[in-house]
C-alpha cells in the first residue's frame, strides 16, 4: 500500500469524528466476547462499487446488501454488507463519496481488542503511530487506525456487543491475514507487545528460512513474512481460501481485475495467487489445508 493511500484513509476516518456514522455490528449475535488479537472483520474501500460487487460476486459467490440502518455516508448503497454462504464476512464502502482525488481503494484489516484506549497506549509506547484516535461508530463500536513502526497500516476495533464467533474457514471466504514487512523481527515484536501475541517460527521446506506465526492462547492468529515486493510499502495482506487459484485467476481479467502474481506453488505449502479487484485493492488466494507435496 502506498503512503498516500494511508494518509487519505486517515483523513477519511478522522472525518468520522465530526459526522454521525452508524456502522452495523460485525456480528449478528450479541456475544459479549472481545477476542483481543483476532482479525474479526475486513472492510473494502473501493472507487468502483458496482464493478467490485460483480467481481467478488461472480468469483466467490459473495452477496451484497444494504444495512437495515442508515449509516450516514450518503445513499443506502454507499456502505454495503458482504455475505458468504449467508454469513457476514465484511463490508464495502464507496470511496467516491469521500471526495478525494487519490484512489484509496484497499482492504482494511480490523483486529479485535477488549480495551481500545489501553491498546492505543500500547501502540504509542512501542513505537507505533496513531493515525486516528478511537472513534465511536455507534452500533459497531469504537475504531482506531494505527501504523506499526515498520510502516503497515491496520485498524483496531472494540465491538459494542461482542465479536463474531470464530469458525472454520470456508472455501471462497477469508482464511488468513499476514503482515508483509521489511523487518520481521521488529514488526512482530511490536505486535507481540500490543496484542500479547506469542511468536512461533516454522521451517520453510528444505531452506534455511522460517515463517513466523503470531499466536495467542495457543491459537494461530496471523502471519509475518519478509515483504516479497521490496519497492512496496509494508502492508497487511488478506487471504481467501480457494480450491484452485489458477481457476480463479483465469477469470480475473474478464471481470475487470488484474493478476499481480500468477497461481503458483508456495514454499510453505499449498498454492497461492495474488490479484487486484477493479478498483486496485489487492487480495491473496490460498489453498487450505497446506500440502507439503505442493511446495517447490
Amino acid at each position: 500500500m502506498s503512503k498516500p493511500r494511508i494518509i487519505m484513509l486517515t483523513l477519511l476516518l478522522a472525518g468520522c469524528s465530526t459526522i454521525a456514522i452508524d456502522l452495523p455490528p460485525v456480528s449478528e449475535t450479541s456475544t459479549g466476547v472481545h477476542d483481543t488479537g483476532r482479525v474479526i472483520w475486513h472492510d473494502l474501500l473501493t472507487t468502483t462499487p458496482e464493478a467490485s460487487r460483480r467481481f467478488y460476486g461472480e468469483l466467490f459467490g459473495w452477496t451484497f446488501e444494504t444495512p437495515s440502518i442508515y449509516v450516514g455516508f450518503g445513499s443506502d448503497e454507499d456502505y454495503m454488507l458482504i455475505r458468504h454462504n449467508g454469513r457476514l464476512i465484511g463490508g464495502m464502502l464507496n470511496a467516491n463519496t469521500l471526495g478525494r482525488d487519490t484512489n484509496i481503494s484497499q482492504w482494511i484489516t480490523m483486529i479485535s481488542v477488549d480495551d481500545i484506549d489501553a491498546a492505543v497506549e500500547r501502540v504509542t509506547a512501542n513505537g507505533g503511530a496513531v493515525l486516528t484516535r478511537p472513534t465511536e461508530l455507534l452500533s459497531r463500536g469504537s475504531l482506531a487506525v494505527l501504523e506499526g513502526p515498520t510502516g503497515a497500516l491496520f485498524a483496531m476495533i472494540q465491538t459494542r456487543d461482542g465479536d463474531p464467533p470464530s469458525y472454520e474457514p470456508e472455501h471462497d471466504g477469508f482464511l488468513w491475514d499476514e503482515l508483509w514487512t521489511n523487518d520481521v523481527a521488529n514488526a512482530s515484536l511490536f505486535y507481540e507487545h500490543v496484542f500479547s501475541y506469542e511468536p512461533q517460527d516454522y521451517p520453510v521446506g528444505d531452506t534455511s528460512r522460517s515463517y513466523r506465526v503470531l499466536r495467542r492462547n495457543e491459537q494461530p492468529l496471523a502471519g509475518v513474512m519478509a515483504n516479497p515486493f521490496a519497492d512496496e510499502h509494508p502492508v497487511w495482506v488478506n487471504y481467501l481460501r480457494v480450491e484452485d487459484p489458477a481457476a480463479i485467476t483465469s477469470r480475473v481479467t474478464a471481470l475487470g481485475g488484474r493478476i499481480i502474481v500468477e497461481a503458483q506453488a508456495r514454499d510453505i505449502g499449498g498454492r497461492v495467487a495474488f490479484v487486484a479487484g477493479p478498483s486496485g485493492a489487492g487480495i491473496a488466494l490460498q489453498t487450505w489445508p497446506l500440502q507439503e507435496e505442493d511446495a517447490e
